[in-house]
């Protein structure tokens, strides 16, 4: 089953956060997940920096993918620029105001946090769908 294009920056994020918890043995998916908040991926992620650079090696490949070799329709190409503005919008970075004194976080960082969540839940749906169970590391959906 291919994966569709819009779960390709949720599986990129979905790794680098098992990447963070399997070299962080005893770490909760939570602190994982806030661990990526700050990483150079998330950077690329939360700027449109990833999809700028996706769009541009399809567009230099005339949009074909390079993984399927199939030419993707203009349709999900406007799906994918519609996700990379959410993306910019939901992961707003405020590094330095991530915690108040109270050490929670603030609403800006919760719902980058929340949205983070939910794209590593979708993955793992997506990938128990299509039977590859293998794939899931985090347990986000049990």
């Amino acid at each position: 089953m291919e994966k569709p294009y819009v779960l390709y920056v949720a599986e990129l994020i979905y790794k680098k956060i098992s990447e963070l918890k399997e070299n962080n043995s005893g770490i909760s998916t939570n602190d994982a997940i806030e661990g990526f908040i700050g990483s150079k991926t998330y950077k690329e992620v939360s700027s449109g920096e990833f999809h700028n650079k996706w769009f541009q090696e399809l567009e230099n490949n005339n949009f074909v993918d390079i993984k399927s070799g199939k030419k993707i329709p203009q349709e999900t190409i406007r799906l994918l620029k519609i996700q990379k503005d959410m993306i910019i919008k939901q992961l707003i970075r405020f590094p330095e105001l991530y915690y108040a004194k109270n050490h929670f976080p603030l609403e800006v960082s919760q719902r980058a946090f929340d949205n983070l969540w939910r794209m590593c839940e979708s993955y793992e749906l997506w990938c128990k769908e299509s039977k590859q169970e293998h794939l899931i590391i985090l347990n986000i959906i049990d």
